[in-house]
Order: C-alpha cells, then sequence, then structure tokens
C-alpha cells in the first residue's frame, strides 16, 4: 500500500482515537498508557484515557485500578498495562547500588509489606528510620524508596493502588515468563509498533533500545524490527523521505471526526515526535523543564486536533469549575464558525472531565 501524508494523518488519528469504551478494554486495545505525575491540569494518563474511555473523569484510572486486572510497571516507559503482560518481560535482575550500600534492607522491606499488607514509602520509612543513598543524577534519595522500587521492578512488589502519585504496594503473584524469549520480543515490538503506528523507523529503533530497562533478559533488539519485518509482521515505506512501520493486520477504516482535542504531550497520536513534525509541519515540544523566558509554547502546552490537522496548542488553567485556555496557533486562528462551536464543546468536555478532580 503506497501512503501519502494525507491518508498518514488519517491512520495515525483514526487508529488511535477510536470509539471510547470501558476503561479495561481501552487499556487492553492500547496496550499500554504511559503514566506521568505531572498535573496540568491533569496527569497524562487520564489525560489520555479522556479521549477514549467513555464519560471518563479525571481519576478514574486510580479509584478502578485496584478491581481491574491491570499492572503498573515498566515497558519502554513507566505507565499502566494488563497484568497479562508481565510476563513478556520478566525476570529482570541485575545489581542495584542500594543493595550494596545496605546489604539485606531488601529482603527486610519485603517482609515488612508482607507482615503488615500494601504500605507506601512512609510506612515503611517510619518503620525502619531514614537509611540514605544516592538516588537520580546523583541527589540524596531515601533508601527504603529506592528498595521498594527495586523490589517492583524484579517482580516481586505490584503497585496496589496509589492516592495521587503516591504508591502502595503489595507482595506480587509470582511472574512466569510467558514463552520463549525471542517469540516475547516479538510479542513487545509489535505491541509498542501498533500503540504507535504508523511509527517512524527511527522512534521505533529508540523504544526497542529502550526495552533494555523494560525487558532486559530479551535477546535480539539489535535486529528485532528488521527481523519482523522480514517475516512479513511489520509493513515499511517510505513516505516523503521518512520510513514509517506499522503491524500488517492494522488498518483503521473510517473518517477524521470534525471536533476540537486537545491531547496529553504524551499521547500516541502526538508523542512520535518526528512523526509530528513530519505531518503537521511545525516542531512541537514538551517545555515544562525549559526555563520560563525560552519557552515558545508554555510550561504544559496541549497539542490542538482540529480536524485531521494539529493546529497550535493550548495552557489550561481551571477555576471555580471553568476552564479557561490561553492559545497559540501555527498560522493563526482558523476562521471557521464550526472551529468555535467545537472548541467551546471542547473545552466544555474538559471542564466535565475534570470535576473528578480530588
Amino acid at each position: 500500500m503506497s501512503l501519502t501524508i494525507a491518508e498518514l494523518r488519517r491512520q495515525a488519528i483514526v487508529r488511535s482515537l477510536f470509539t471510547p469504551t470501558a476503561l479495561l478494554p481501552t487499556i487492553e486495545r492500547l496496550g499500554f498508557v504511559q503514566a506521568d505525575p505531572m498535573c496540568a491540569p491533569a496527569r497524562a494518563q487520564d489525560l489520555i484515557l479522556r479521549h477514549r474511555v467513555q464519560d471518563y473523569r479525571v481519576g478514574d484510572l486510580e479509584r478502578q485500578y485496584p478491581d481491574l486486572n491491570l499492572v503498573e510497571d515498566m515497558l519502554h516507559l513507566y505507565g499502566f498495562m494488563p497484568a497479562r503482560t508481565l510476563g513478556l518481560f520478566h525476570p529482570r535482575t541485575g545489581k542495584w547500588q542500594v543493595e550494596q550500600e545496605h546489604p539485606g534492607l531488601a529482603e527486610q522491606v519485603l517482609e515488612f509489606v508482607r507482615e503488615n499488607g500494601p504500605a507506601d514509602f512512609r510506612a515503611v520509612d517510619a518503620h525502619f528510620g531514614s537509611p540514605r543513598t544516592r538516588g537520580n543524577w546523583g541527589s540524596d534519595a531515601r533508601a527504603t524508596t529506592k528498595v521498594l522500587e527495586m523490589l517492583h521492578y524484579r517482580g516481586l512488589l505490584r503497585v496496589a493502588r496509589r492516592q495521587g502519585n503516591v504508591r502502595w504496594y503489595a507482595v506480587a503473584p509470582a511472574v512466569v515468563p510467558d514463552g520463549d524469549p525471542r517469540e516475547r520480543l516479538r510479542q513487545v515490538v509489535l505491541l509498542l509498533a501498533r500503540l504507535h503506528a504508523p511509527v517512524t523507523m527511527q522512534n521505533l529503533k529508540q523504544v526497542v533500545r529502550w526495552l533494555r530497562w523494560g525487558a532486559p533478559g530479551l535477546p535480539g533488539r539489535e535486529t528485532a524490527i528488521e527481523d519482523l519485518v522480514r517475516s512479513g509482521d511489520l509493513v515499511r515505506e517510505k513516505v516523503d523521505g521518512v520510513t514509517y512501520i506499522w503491524p500488517v493486520d492494522e488498518q483503521a477504516e473510517g473518517d477524521v471526526s470534525r471536533v476540537v482535542r486537545l491531547l496529553a504531550p504524551f499521547d500516541p497520536v502526538v508523542w512520535d515526535r518526528d512523526r509530528f513534525e513530519h505531518l503537521w509541519g511545525w516542531p512541537y515540544r514538551l517545555e515544562a523543564y525549559t526555563p520560563a523566558d525560552k519557552r515558545r509554547f508554555g510550561r504544559y502546552a496541549l497539542p490542538l486536533l482540529w480536524t485531521d490537522r494539529v493546529i497550535g496548542w493550548a495552557n489550561l488553567t481551571c477555576r471555580r469549575g471553568q476552564v479557561e485556555a490561553k492559545l497559540g496557533f501555527v498560522d493563526g486562528r482558523p476562521d471557521d464558525p464550526a472551529f468555535e462551536r467545537e472548541l467551546e464543546a471542547e473545552l466544555a468536555r474538559m471542564a466535565a472531565f475534570l470535576q473528578g478532580r480530588p
């Protein structure tokens, strides 16, 4: 199949922004929902799910999570996924620095959680005191927090629930590797390709490299994409000089809806920044960590999708139940009454969505 940029845009939107359904089927269809603690005006996972889950409100995932067969864990990034997926990634081994600095602490923390039930870092820290270790980028960190993260990473603990950004850990059921390592790698790469399809070859290579963290025991990552192209599981095609990949059985039917959508910076529609610039002609960036005087878009600008075009961005604030949007446009605001009506409707949907915020 020979694709044009217009068809790529349609495929990128229609295959990802499917008809909303219930929470669990949505996450099962996506395969993975990226999590992020930043809340502006809501966390990434909530902003992603609001377009795909019927009548979704802020915090629905957090509230329903304990009753659903889901897990928080690492794939190429940290996020939420069906529990059955874990068998593709484990076992995970390797020494952590906190083990060398505090020998025996991991076993003690695991036993504490086993005896006391779900616990957050505060309960564990209160029991064991406040031993310290080196955190990310050389910062000072609680050793108990790093141990909880390590035990979770290895599949010995799971996130039982969360309150905001605070995770409560429980002892996890044993994770059984799901089949041959090369077949597991095949399934993981297809999951990633499906999540982001049509995905640029450059970005798919990057996320497969990141599997050294999420699925370190799977061999063949260096040749996995080419192997799947040769086997016919993945299609590769160059469009306007850019190489794209998508699963052979993934063809999205239907037209793009004439609606306005405010997307999360990590939404699958806009996650591949190379694809974003190729399809929509401008370089969107998340500027949360950019100095304020150097920002073009704003601290947490949401890409603004109108029909099949990302035409600008919005920074949102919520005051007394009303959503206020500071908009920016790449080529000027559309002179179209339909756009204004749909923008008003999207802001109303956003206000209803935010009413679920604790």
